[in-house]
């Protein structure tokens, strides 16, 4: 089985989506200092110090839960 891809390049997928999570996958995708391997309280941190808008914190949660799931259907979780 594939190794899962990491939650950075799993988000960047999501691109494509007209909503909050692919939203966020656009501003991450755009950002050269988004913290790739600080994990889910890293990136929260980043997004409360940058002063982001909660809904942007909101959809971060929700894509890392769906990443989860993702990694438990690909095997490593």
């Amino acid at each position: 089985m594939p190794k899962p891809k990491s939650f950075t390049a799993w988000l960047k997928t999501h691109g494509d989506q007209q909503n909050a999570i692919g939203d966020l996958a656009r501003d991450v995708s755009a950002d050269p200092s988004w913290p790739t391997r600080r994990g889910r309280q890293g990136q929260l941190d980043y997004l409360e110090e940058r002063g982001a808008i909660p809904k942007a914190i909101e959809a971060l949660d929700r894509a890392w839960d769906q990443y989860e799931v993702y990694r438990a259907t690909q095997g490593g979780a």
